[in-house]
């Protein structure tokens, strides 16, 4: 949709809304919501092929589409969209494309290379045979798929096949797969960011109570633990850095320093804190006492498990720990 929409902004391409559902094309799904179809002019279609298309359909372009682009050179540019509207009350003697879609010096190409033919007759008897799929089938025919390609498009069409009957009562699943499809989408075209990935990941871990057996065994818990783990590890140089720059400026008032949780806040990550907090159930807010008294605690593992000792407490207790 957004090359459509860019190609739109420069007069290259259209969206042709249909009035009614008397179009069908055989082969090719229109969504009933949308009722509409992009259309390129020929200069569109070029630039297209030339932008996204490889070599080979580039030169299939070149090849079936050179005597249409010589004889519209000075077509004028597209309106952002068209609307296309059948009268099934008059003879079937002028063609819809003839009469509703009469726009001069335009010659329509649909970005897989056939104009759209429609007749009044075809509408009234809503079907009408249309192959909007030649280039696109030719283009197939000689191009070498990856076989990552391919089996990313088996797996499209086993779904599409599933979506036919879709499961009852389980529109939950249906909104999950939605969402991650929508980021497969981002992802492909490099645009999914750290909040997209985080929704997708967060909706399969919500999507069963993958724990329900045993915390003990479970290999999904192991797994997070293990990468939220090393994720903390890695940012231990730095945490270091902000800890020593903290006690350099406070080393007259190192035995009266802020709060715990002031102190948490200020140096380590929150991450780590929303992780210990909800650990031991302190996240809500009927227990904000027990979290305010609490907090020291907090703050000694956090001390502790970053090896990076804060406070007059967490000194004596290493100091104790490790005698023994």
């Amino acid at each position: 949709p957004r090359y459509h929409a860019k190609f739109a902004k420069k007069g290259l391409a259209t969206k042709v809304h249909f009035s009614s559902a008397a179009f069908r094309f055989q082969g090719l799904r229109v969504p009933a919501a949308n009722n509409s179809l992009w259309f390129y002019s020929i200069q569109g279609l070029f630039r297209l092929a030339f932008e996204i298309y490889n070599k080979q359909e580039q030169l299939a372009v070149l090849e079936n589409f050179q005597n249409v682009w010589k004889s519209q050179m000075n077509e004028s540019p597209l309106e952002m969209n068209y609307s296309l509207n059948v009268q099934l009350d008059i003879p079937a003697s002028p063609s819809v494309a003839d009469r509703d879609l009469e726009i001069p010096g335009h010659d329509f190409s649909q970005i897989d290379g056939n104009v759209m033919h429609a007749s009044a007759e075809d509408a009234a008897d809503t079907a009408a045979d249309h192959d909007y799929c030649t280039f696109t089938k030719q283009s197939c025919q000689t191009e070498q798929i990856h076989p990552t390609v391919a089996a990313l498009r088996e797996k499209l069409h086993h779904l599409d096949d599933q979506l036919r009957s879709p499961p009852q009562g389980r529109t939950d699943r249906l909104e999950t797969m939605l969402l991650l499809l929508e980021n497969i989408d981002r992802y492909m075209n490099g645009s999914l960011d750290e909040k997209d990935a985080t929704e997708a990941a967060l909706a399969l871990l919500n999507a069963e109570d993958w724990a329900k057996d045993s915390v003990y065994s479970s290999y999904m818990l192991t797994c997070i633990g293990r990468w939220i783990g090393q994720q903390f590890h890695a940012a231990n140089s730095s945490i270091s850095q902000k800890v020593e720059s903290f006690k350099v400026q406070h080393i007259e008032q190192i035995s009266d320093l802020p709060p715990a949780e002031e102190l948490a806040a200020e140096l380590f990550p929150e991450a780590m804190q929303t992780l210990l907090l909800h650990w031991m159930g302190l996240c809500d807010e009927s227990t904000e006492g027990k979290r305010r008294s609490e907090y020291p605690i907090l703050l000694l593992i956090l001390e502790f498990a970053n090896h990076n000792l804060i406070t007059g407490v967490a000194h004596v207790l290493y100091s104790t720990l490790i005698c023994k």
